[in-house]
């Protein structure tokens, strides 16, 4: 049975004694029939710890994009993820509780007659929108997943190609935008993003978009070019906006990032600053400094990538991002901001790089604490302002966007294979062939129970390997 969160109301007895030996057989824990509400709290939650979660068991990603190095073991740093067989670890979250409870909430809201039409598809289109959100995940993890054929009965899936199976997302995006009344009502509060507030999820659904498009850039530019012109004025226009997960102090409801790092849940020191990340933040006197980590002997030191690194002799992740109750980002206004400064700087839409550039490191500098004489300073130096930063627009915004998506891992992964900047070096002794890898490899269960399928996914990439890259990664 599946765990279902916060919202299933406790049974109660309505009798003193049991009338029958049935009326003993009930798991009052773990109920048989469950609504649309409770399974998309889950669902919400489930995905926001998959990509959020720093353990070495399941997210590795803060490693290899740099941001934050290991103290002892490295073999994760190094992207050894066999050992702890990661690949399954991410990729069964998001089928057997995400993707699965989301198929579910949406057959009860489709099929519950005792609720509006216009809940009822409100209901469907943030199901929807978290399901394309999902499915990206799972796509520029992997690139050709099972998709038609998933979540359901049929044993061994066959395998969809990745670029029509983003095709058929950003249709069915369309759909759920289409499907929202922004007056009316959604999930209340079993939404545990935006609390039932229908006109967020609508710049939520369209700042997704923004997402997938920028995505696709480099092998769609018609595509992506138009989706961006048509969703920009749509989407998010503040950090009141981000598609913000709001942890609390209990668990197992508190961020996963305290579970690995807070004294309160853990013993262990295993997590420190990456030393290429801490860097640049030197480098720039970074105003996000005191917000992203601890001092030593107050200097912002970062340990070496693969390296055996000191706990007590290197910088650690602050009290801000360890808080049990430090909210998780699913996307927020600053992504909104350098997707609009890139589609400018590509194709002269929109306004210029330069404003929608300030604009993104204006978000997440306040984002994080800081203020606007912060932001000015920061923007002043001629090593950030866009004018004179180095390189050309895919480096100016990849440096800039891998910063501001500190402490999210999986984002900032992908957004440096896609811009490919920063520019960094794989990991001291990294596993053969030596690279920061460009995809996970297929998970040991589905090459056991699917095997022909995934041989034919992976022939189709030239392997299944972390050298090969997904459809959209080109450059």
């Amino acid at each position: 049975m599946k765990r279902i969160f916060l919202y299933i109301a406790p049974l109660v007895l309505l009798a003193s004694c049991a009338k029958n030996l049935d009326d003993y057989n009930v798991d009052q824990k773990n109920p048989a029939e469950v609504s649309q509400a409770p399974l998309f709290s889950n669902a919400l939650k489930e995905l926001t710890d998959d990509v959020t979660s720093p353990s070495v068991n399941i997210n590795v990603f803060r490693f290899w994009i740099q941001q934050w190095t290991a103290t002892t073991y490295q073999d994760e740093p190094r992207y050894n993820f066999v050992t702890r067989n990661i690949p399954e670890n991410f990729w069964e979250p998001l089928y057997q509780e995400v993707l699965h409870d989301l198929k579910q909430a949406k057959t009860y809201a489709t099929e519950d007659t005792e609720i509006e039409d216009v809940q009822r598809n409100n209901q469907i289109a943030a199901i929807e929108i978290t399901s394309v959100y999902a499915w990206t995940v799972l796509v520029n993890t992997w690139g050709d997943v099972p998709y038609t054929e998933a979540l359901s009965d049929i044993g061994q899936p066959k395998y969809d190609d990745a670029a029509t199976i983003y095709g058929d997302l950003l249709n069915r995006l369309d759909a759920a935008i289409a499907m929202i009344d922004p007056s009316g009502e959604g999930f209340g509060s079993a939404d545990l993003l935006y609390g039932g507030d229908m006109a967020a999820w609508l710049k939520f659904a369209h700042s997704l978009k923004l997402k997938m498009a920028i995505t696709l850039a480099d092998v769609d530019e018609l595509r992506a070019r138009e989706i961006i012109t048509a969703s920009a004025a749509a989407a998010f226009t503040s950090n009141a906006d981000n598609a913000a997960f709001a942890y609390v102090s209990a668990s197992p409801n508190n961020n996963p990032v305290s579970n690995n790092l807070n004294s309160q849940f853990t013993s262990r020191q295993d997590y420190v600053a990456g030393g290429p990340f801490v860097n640049v933040l030197n480098s720039l006197e970074d105003p996000r400094r005191p917000f992203f980590f601890t001092t030593v002997n107050g200097e912002y030191v970062g340990g070496g990538i693969g390296s055996s690194n000191q706990y007590s002799t290197n910088s650690k992740p602050s009290d801000k991002v360890i808080a049990p109750d430090f909210e998780a980002l699913l996307l927020d206004y600053s992504e909104v901001e350098f997707i609009l400064a890139e589609a400018a700087a590509r194709w002269g839409i929109g306004g210029t790089p330069s404003e929608h550039y300030n604009k993104a490191i204006e978000a997440s500098i306040t984002y994080w604490g800081g203020d606007d004489r912060d932001v000015a300073n920061y923007l002043a130096q001629p090593a950030v302002a866009y004018a004179s930063a180095s390189g050309d627009w895919k480096e100016k915004i990849g440096v800039q966007k891998w910063l501001a998506l500190y402490n999210r891992g999986y984002d900032a992964w992908v957004e440096w294979k896609r811009l490919d900047h920063p520019q960094l070096e794989p990991a001291f002794r990294a596993v053969d062939p030596g690279i920061i890898p460009n995809r996970l490899t297929y998970p040991v269960s589905e090459r056991t129970l699917n095997g022909t399928n995934v041989d034919a996914a992976a022939s189709k990439l030239g392997g299944d390997d972390v050298v090969h890259k997904v459809f959209w990664d080109v450059n």
